[in-house]
């Protein structure tokens, strides 16, 4: 089975990842490294490697494949970086995170999600990982500054919490807009002012809300 999975791993960075434009070497590697199924609801296994997100539990989700190595590649990580997770969710974009940078801090607001992460990364030897449970819009203040940042939920506008944590030159990506919709915008931080941002938009997306006092309410 374990080979099986594999060359299902190759197929999906192949066709979804590699041929939609995806070049940097280090996140095509893990994620053809990484099992995604670990992370996924014994049910869905046998749709681990599609192109597509999946529910797990909470109603949340993980994220498609593609949009996990968009978002990854964006934040230019080369192995040196203490990173910041906004919603460890299965933790499969934690784990990418994990082997691409050198320390990684996760949000989680929902405990259940954030104690079964932390046992499938212990699995996998990702001890480079820190969990908390609590609201995610705050940021982790006392680990900052970061140099990237990532949100996996759409929020309704950047927390400037999370602006104010990055280190300078520190890339922030998340999805900003609607709770149906939203812009996958990268936000680079140019110099001591947190007013002094670069900012693009990556494309569309839609996301599960981000839930928090600089979020969304809980409705």
């Amino acid at each position: 089975m374990a080979d099986q999975y594999q060359k299902h791993r190759l197929k999906m960075v192949d066709a979804q990842i590699r041929a939609r434009g995806i070049k940097d070497r280090r996140v095509l590697a893990a994620m053809e490294k990484i099992p995604r199924h670990w992370f996924i609801d014994e049910g869905l296994v046998n749709q681990a490697y599609n192109d597509s997100p999946l529910p797990i539990d909470r109603q949340q989700t993980i994220s498609q494949p593609y949009i996990v190595a968009l978002m990854t590649e964006a934040m230019q990580l080369t192995g040196r970086e203490k990173v910041l997770e906004i919603g460890t969710g299965s933790g499969y974009q934690t784990a990418i995170l994990a082997e691409l940078a050198e320390r990684v801090f996760s949000i989680e607001r929902i405990a259940v999600l954030a104690s079964r992460a932390r046992k499938v990364l212990d699995v996998l030897n990702y001890y480079n990982v820190a969990i908390r449970v609590g609201d995610g819009t705050y940021g982790w203040r006392e680990e900052s500054p970061f140099a990237a940042i990532m949100v996996t939920a759409g929020a309704p506008r950047v927390p400037q919490l999370l602006i104010e944590q990055l280190d300078v030159g520190g890339r922030l990506v998340i999805p900003v807009g609607g709770r149906h919709s939203q812009v996958l915008m990268k936000l680079t931080r140019q110099s001591e002012d947190p007013a002094d941002i670069k900012q693009e938009e990556l494309g569309g997306c839609r996301f599960v809300d981000l839930i928090g006092e600089h979020g969304w309410d809980d409705k």
